[in-house]
């Protein structure tokens, strides 16, 4: 398993990191939209569709970015959208969560793909805005939520349920733990101010979202960091909430070793969109 992990993790890298660093933003918005439109599938075949209403599922989502790349909407800002994107994971995620695991079938199957289908395509449509405003503020958001998952885990299991005695959310994911919450937090808030500070030692051309807000306010900064580690949370539990009401333990096997492509966006899918909002204030 940690050979195919590995492997898995080196072939991605050599694909989307040349992508990335390419001087123009195309490349890494066409290869971040092949992944989006495979988390389409996925999420085609965890409401029950078969295989060819799986790849239908794909197809929508494909034009539906498509036509938004046609509009120029990547290079276009779109705060207002970003504000009822922001806006509607918040609540949608609070409402998820407290329903819980049994809540999740009696949401009409028309609402439940709309909703993930939409949810995939703001992420890509932030993701490549994110790339088109610059490398520095797209890998400021991502490194986010990847230290807030790394130091969530190991503060999670170096500290998990020493200072609380209710686990975050035992029906949900049995192994998170509010210790663990508390590291992610923790972790976002000491990457954040060593960018800014990194921002202005390398006097960086394009600012990253944490010297965007900081420039509003020390303040801001360190509230919307926390936000945005705490829907990182809830973007990894509302996909392991669909997992469990279906009985499955990955999305699918398309990432050997990793599971699919949506265990591994899942909390980006809510704070891409958010890091724009914050970020167009």
């Amino acid at each position: 398993m940690l050979k195919q992990r590995i492997i898995t993790a080196l072939i991605l890298l050599a694909i989307l990191l040349p992508a990335l660093f390419y001087p123009s933003p195309e490349p890494f918005c066409a290869i971040t939209l092949l992944l989006i439109v495979a988390g389409a599938w996925e999420w085609g075949r965890l409401n029950g569709y078969g295989h060819k209403g799986a790849l239908f599922m794909a197809f929508d989502c494909l034009a539906l970015c498509l036509v938004s790349w046609r509009l120029g909407l990547l290079v276009r800002p779109q705060p207002l959208l970003w504000a009822v994107a922001g806006g509607a994971w918040v609540l949608a995620g609070a409402w998820l969560l407290r329903a819980g695991v049994a809540g999740w079938p009696r949401i009409p199957k028309p609402v439940r793909l709309v909703g993930g289908l939409l949810a995939l395509w703001l992420a890509w449509l932030a993701v490549a805005q994110a790339r088109v405003i610059g490398i520095n503020f797209l890998l400021s958001v991502l490194l986010l939520v990847w230290v807030a998952d790394i130091f969530a885990y190991f503060a999670g299991r170096a500290f998990g349920l020493k200072f609380t005695r209710a686990r975050l959310a035992p029906s949900i994911s049995p192994g998170k733990s509010w210790e663990g919450v508390w590291g992610g937090m923790a972790g976002v808030v000491l990457l954040a101010f060593a960018w800014v500070a990194a921002d202005a030692a390398l006097q960086a051309g394009v600012a990253s979202f944490y010297t965007r807000l900081a420039a509003r306010g020390w303040w801001l900064l360190l509230i919307a960091v926390l936000f945005m580690a705490a829907m990182s949370v809830v973007g990894d539990l509302v996909e392991s909430l669909v997992k469990r009401s279906v009985g499955v333990k990955d999305s699918s096997g398309l990432l050997p070793g990793h599971g699919g492509v949506l265990d591994r966006v899942d909390a980006l899918l809510p704070t891409l969109p958010l890091a724009l909002m914050l970020a167009s204030l």
